[in-house]
């Protein structure tokens, strides 16, 4: 199959996933694009340095999905919190995850990884449980989510090291490791203190 005809299945592809996948929510539908296209590309032999690996996409449309969410919950933070320290973590999400998902984006582009567009339905359920909330408990619930997604994400990435093929992805994963280490262990001193009231 020659070149132009595979990205028309591309797109014809992605066109039908859009449109018969109403009920799936943004992280399914990047994860089933990359795997009908990693499946035709294995099917007409590959394309050499073009073929999609499995592992890459997988890892970047879960760490796509983490970045917007800590984006989203970070901006959330700086608008609700009331303890300045949560208010200057929130900050810290939206610049260096900001910063981290537009490395991402690229790394991604030209790899011809689908990433996703929105954050997913469980990451979104997150985002309405604490928009409900306000004052100290909106403090306490945003630090805890905060806590249990770096580790999560940490220990994810860790996972991912072994797995992914393109060295730019490993590198992502190097340069981006500090950064959550960093943010675990701001969120977790921030809970202690809160702890101690």
């Amino acid at each position: 199959m020659n070149r132009y005809k595979q990205i028309i299945w591309v797109a014809a592809i992605a066109l039908l996933s859009a449109c018969h996948g109403a009920n799936k929510d943004s992280t399914e539908k990047a994860d089933s694009v990359n795997n009908k296209f990693d499946s035709l590309n294995n099917k007409n032999g590959g394309t050499g340095d073009k073929e999609l690996s499995g592992a890459d996409a997988k890892f970047a449309v879960e760490a796509a999905n983490g970045g917007m969410t800590e984006v989203e919950l970070g901006k959330l933070a700086q608008e609700k919190a009331l303890d300045p320290q949560v208010k200057s973590f929130g900050a810290m999400m939206v610049k260096d995850h900001s910063m981290a998902n537009m490395e991402m984006k690229e790394l991604a582009s030209s790899k011809r990884i689908t990433l996703p567009d929105s954050i997913n339905s469980e990451e979104q359920k997150l985002k309405t449980q604490l928009l409900a909330k306000s004052g100290s408990d909106f403090d306490k619930a945003y630090v805890d989510a905060m806590v249990k997604d770096h580790q999560k994400d940490i220990a994810a990435f860790e996972e991912a090291r072994g797995k992914v093929k393109y060295p730019e992805m490993t590198a992502f994963i190097d340069k981006s490791l500090p950064m959550l280490k960093k943010h675990l262990q701001a969120i977790e001193s921030i809970s202690k203190k809160m702890n101690k009231r």
